[in-house]
């Protein structure tokens, strides 16, 4: 059975987060445990962790994933931004486990005046710092595959193959997959043809064991436009056999997938329930 769920809004408390996933008939959760787009954060106190594992074990609701902020930057050749990011990255880790997470995903970061490899070089000790400062964290860094805007890293799946393969401990590293990522990044998934070949090439690469998480987006952009602008699915570039595909493979049934989708209502209903119960039909329709 396929784990369907998507990125919620912890307004109002973060076991709100759930109770919303849970009332769109979600299977799994993706949650911001901050600001995402501020360094500062305040602190989660006993009442709050307890409410979000409560309502995770009451609603059924599994898998709970946390997303980093996107300020934070490991491959930052600007030392003071470099430490800031180690420093975010361990508190992030830190608020996930207070919630009983699994896992927090990261974009890989951005080389900006340096170089590829420079940058690749930076995340992995940046890292190495991060599982030394927490040696015992059950909590592991998903790194997710980008779109390549800009001086982003991890739009190559030889960029993630480089991090894991620089790390001290690439056992306390993942990946999570983003559908429109890889899209925009020049992967090809449309024809079942070329959806086996893409993920041929990720294993050989990187490894499908590897994979903890998929991130569910259609792309507004083409293929290979290295522009991440995220669609609802079926309505974008890649249309709905990409998502056919992934669905239906029985490699990633225990894997679970999270919806990025803009959040606006579709034909009147909300745009996540719309977009699960697209991707649901995809499977039901499977021969």
């Amino acid at each position: 059975m396929v784990m369907l769920g998507a990125h919620m809004s912890i307004a109002g408390g973060y076991h709100k987060a759930v109770e919303a996933a849970a009332a769109l008939d979600m299977d799994v959760v993706q949650v911001f445990t901050k600001n995402n787009n501020q360094w500062r954060a305040k602190a989660i106190s006993i009442a709050e962790a307890e409410a979000f594992r409560e309502a995770v074990a009451r609603t059924g609701v599994t898998h709970p994933l946390s997303h980093s902020s996107y300020l934070i930057n490991l491959a930052a050749p600007d030392g003071e931004l470099w430490e800031k990011s180690i420093a975010a990255m361990v508190v992030e880790l830190e608020r996930a486990e207070q919630f009983g997470i699994a896992y927090v995903v990261m974009h890989p970061g951005a080389y900006t005046t340096s170089s590829e490899e420079a940058g690749l070089a930076r995340i992995a000790a940046a890292l190495d710092e991060v599982h030394q400062r927490r040696p015992q964290a059950q909590t592991q860094v998903l790194l997710e595959n980008t779109a390549g805007q800009g001086s982003n890293l991890g739009w190559k799946f030889e960029h993630l193959a480089a991090i894991l393969a620089q790390v001290k401990l690439p056992e306390r590293l993942g990946v999570c997959f983003d559908t429109c990522h890889a899209f925009a990044a020049g992967y090809p998934f449309s024809a079942r043809r070329d959806y086996l070949a893409t993920m041929k090439t990720f294993d050989q690469v990187v490894g499908l064991d590897r994979i903890r998480a998929f991130h569910l987006n259609d792309s507004k952009r083409e293929l290979g436009s290295r522009v991440d602008r995220h669609e609802h699915i079926g309505r974008g570039q890649l249309g709905l056999e990409p998502f056919r595909h992934l669905l239906n493979d029985r490699r990633f049934r225990k894997v679970p997938m999270y919806l990025e989708t803009p959040k606006e209502d579709l034909d009147g209903e909300p745009g996540d329930q719309v977009n699960l119960r697209t991707l649901r039909e995809l499977v039901a329709k499977a021969k």
